[in-house]
């Protein structure tokens, strides 16, 4: 079992304070974003057995079976499949879509056979994976997950009485379901920018004189005046996480971060297709042809009890499975033990994981077969995979 030392991401959105305060420590003034915990090439985690400390990704890449078990190499190759984080918005992320695995192949091979460059600002596919990932909240959390119901949709545009919305209110309540979407997101997305930004500015007006469910956009207004991903957010369901509730968000669904300190897990990618809320590269052909087209509702996650006393959370993939376990003292320890490659992350408490006492922000690496309790007192994350 090795104690990580893992890497805090200070991308813009991030908050300022939420991971400090979960660690323990000072706010430096800038934005901390996301932790990473895992083997990604990007931030992989560091660790030291007794040499000095080395990335996680390369002890794995040395001994890959014996780190990650035979059976997990055999169905993910010689990589660790998934990346833990700890992520704290603190202004909404961009709206985005991640491919499906057939779509990441597809695009990554193209790009690769056009010579588009691994770090191009306008390359799509940085790999060919795809990108399931799941939110488990810390604290009451924020975003969009989802087209909303077309009826319930062209609503909300139309109670702000913009005339440059109406067209897509028409669109909305007289095409077909997914037709309907298709042709609102597109043309938002490729509007002219200055009518666009006009149109932003007067829907953000009139958002904030009704207020109510609509205060949410006019946040997001704040942070992106003028961006097209204001109105395209009001085609999503907004949803509110309470502190242990998750989302699972696959292939082709639109969803944006909006606000939150959370727990997330994902196949290990960095597929991401951009519509809006971003000063980065948007693809519109591209992202028209990986978004899936339909309402759906959020369908907010609650973890599964076991007798063990793990409290999963089920998803339809097997490159990740997040559970957690909630410790009270005195109880007899959990036995994690397993086949497979495993990341525990402390969020409460003062656990041990065997002879490693764990805080708040504390993680540890198992490698397949190694040994593993838990016990003391505490709420422990367990990242693995299902082979």
């Amino acid at each position: 079992m090795d104690r990580l030392s893992n890497t805090v991401r200070p991308y813009a959105w991030g908050s300022t304070t939420a991971i400090p305060e979960l660690l323990g420590t000072a706010p430096t003034g800038e934005p901390q974003a996301e932790m990473w915990m895992g083997a990604h090439p990007g931030a992989p985690s560091g660790t030291d057995r007794g040499a000095g400390e080395q990335a996680l990704s390369d002890l794995i890449d040395a001994a890959p079976e014996a780190e990650l078990g035979a059976a997990a190499v055999s169905k993910f190759g010689p990589r660790l499949p998934f990346l833990l984080k700890l992520l704290a918005a603190g202004s909404p992320l961009s709206v985005q879509v991640h491919p499906n695995l057939a779509q990441a192949k597809e695009g990554y091979e193209d790009e690769e056979s056009r010579g588009v460059p691994i770090d191009a600002p306008h390359r799509n596919y940085k790999d060919a994976n795809h990108k399931p990932e799941l939110i488990c909240a810390l604290t009451p959390f924020d975003g969009l997950c989802g087209f909303r119901a077309t009826a319930e949709a062209a609503e909300l545009l139309a109670r702000l009485d913009v005339d440059s919305l109406k067209p897509y209110v028409d669109l909305l309540h007289a095409s077909p379901e997914e037709a309907a979407l298709r042709e609102v997101l597109t043309a938002v997305l490729t509007a002219d920018p200055a009518e666009m930004a006009a149109t932003v500015a007067e829907a953000t007006a009139a958002a904030e004189r009704i207020g109510g469910e609509y205060t949410p956009y006019v946040s997001i207004a704040r942070h992106y005046p003028g961006d097209p991903g204001v109105i395209a957010a009001m085609l999503l369901n907004y949803v509110q996480l309470q502190p242990g509730e998750a989302l699972f968000l696959g292939a082709g669904v639109p969803h944006a971060y909006l606000n939150g300190l959370g727990v997330e897990i994902m196949a290990n990618s960095d597929n991401v297709l951009r519509c809006g809320l971003t000063p980065k590269h948007v693809d519109v052909p591209e992202l028209l042809r990986v978004v899936r087209f339909e309402a759906t509702e959020p369908g907010i996650l609650r973890p599964e009890a076991s007798a063990s006393g793990e409290e999963v959370f089920d998803t339809p993939i097997d490159e990740f499975r997040l559970s957690r376990y909630d410790l009270a003292p005195g109880a007899e320890p959990r036995d994690l033990t397993a086949a497979t490659p495993q990341i525990l992350l402390c969020t409460a408490g003062t656990p041990r994981a065997n002879d490693l006492a764990l805080t708040p922000g504390g993680s540890v690496f198992v490698p397949a077969g190694e040994q593993a309790q838990l016990a003391g007192d505490g709420t422990v994350f367990r990242a693995t995979v299902v082979v």
